[in-house]
């Protein structure tokens, strides 16, 4: 019962969020928060170089992500990147944003980035 409590109390829900690019928000609440588990194509000049970034259209990728946080997202923090961001699980409408994004073919799965295989769990055939 204390671990459910204190579970639960961990979530934030963040009601003004915008797509930065696929894989991340500005939330007004918290800042910049980056989907756990999942790399989306780079925005045009965003490609650091010697990177192999993940190809694909990432205007659609974001565009995507823009439609699925529309009616406002929960967030489940985990940890800070080495930027600064909050690396999280990103819910909306009850539904996993990162495992919609891999669903619509907006992201790809990168195990590294997936705290406790967090996301295989939850996303299933998705990635």
């Amino acid at each position: 019962m204390i671990l459910v409590a204190l579970l639960l109390s961990i979530w934030t829900p963040a009601t003004q969020c915008v797509a930065i690019d696929g894989d991340t928000l500005r939330c007004s609440e918290i800042g910049r928060v980056r989907l756990l588990g999942i790399d989306a194509p780079e925005m045009p000049g965003h490609c650091r170089k010697g990177r192999a970034c993940v190809p694909g259209n990432p205007h659609k990728s974001k565009a995507n992500l823009a439609k699925l946080i529309r009616g406002g997202v929960t967030i489940a923090p985990f940890t800070r990147d080495r930027y600064g961001r909050t690396v999280a699980q990103v819910y909306s409408g009850g539904r996993n944003v990162a495992c919609e994004q891999l669903r619509a073919g907006a992201a790809r799965y990168v195990a590294k980035w997936d705290s406790g295989r967090r996301l295989t769990r939850e996303c299933g055939a998705a990635n």
